[in-house]
Parts: C-alpha cells; structure tokens; sequence
C-alpha cells in the first residue's frame, strides 16, 4: 500500500501551515498517494487549503486545526491538501467554499465544514459529524435526469 507516512512540513509552506503539519502530525497529501492514505480504517480530517493570499481564511484554519485535534483528542488522524492537490480532489466533496474540512470514515465520504465558523460552531459540526455515519458526498454542477422525465424532477 502506498500510504504517505505523516512528515515534516515542506519547507515552501507558510509557517501557520507548517505548524499545522507538525502539531497535528498530518500527512501532507498528494493525489497520487490521496486514495490509499483515505482509505485507511478509521476517520480521517481532510483540511482543504488555498493560497493564503487569496484566501486569508486558510492562515485561520491552520490555527483552528490543532485546536480541533487538541478538543478530540485521538479521534481522527489528519491529512493537508495544499492548493494545487486540494483543487485536484477537492471536487470529489462537493464543498462550495474554500478553505474545507472534510471527514471521511473509512474512506467513506461523512461532510464538511467549508469556509469559517465560530469555534463553537465547529466543534458542534465536527462532533455531529464524528458521530454521523458514511453518505453520499454532495454532487456539483448540473443535475442529471432521465430521458422523457419532467424538468423538476431529477436523480438528485
């Protein structure tokens, strides 16, 4: 199996992202090695990350992450997804805003938490989301329906 062991943070990253790495001992994921790193038993914190400069809310969010993993002590493992690998899955998950989390079990789609909340908003979403069993993630773009079928009515 191909599992990309947790390692030091890439020298290129941003501080608050290379202490997220290290804090959390994630695994920083590429999507070459992202399939058998997910699939692993157990829950997995995917944090979707942007180019901070575009999108500040990521700094915030490799600031909340340890504090997530410091409330839910030894209940996910986590993994980073830097810009170029978050926007090459990232449409897998069908989260409408960036920076994400998402959390799979098993390697089974669960949800996600996208843009920013307030701390106690997360910890409520994350926690329900621990608690909530696999589903089908969200789909985006057009809905699909079936030929000769009326315009409201689709497979989503």
């Amino acid at each position: 199996m191909n599992v990309q062991a947790p390692a030091a943070a890439p020298r290129a990253l941003h501080p608050l992202l290379a202490r997220l790495v290290e804090t959390t001992s994630a695994a920083v994921l590429e999507p070459d090695g992202f399939d058998a790193w997910v699939s692993a038993p157990g829950p997995a914190l995917l944090v979707f990350t942007e180019d901070p400069v575009l999108y500040r809310e990521t700094l915030d969010l490799a600031v909340i992450v340890p504090e997530l993993a410091r409330a839910f002590p030894s209940r996910f493992r986590t993994g980073v997804l830097l810009p170029a690998a978050a926007r090459a899955v990232a449409p897998r998950y069908g989260f409408r805003r960036w920076p994400a989390l998402v959390l799979l079990k098993d390697g089974r789609y669960v949800g996600a938490i996208d843009g920013l909340r307030e701390w106690q908003v997360f910890v409520d979403e994350l926690a329900a989301l621990l608690a909530a069993e696999p589903t089908r993630p969200p789909a985006i773009g057009i809905a699909v329906a079936a030929a000769g079928e009326p315009a409201g009515r689709s497979c989503h």
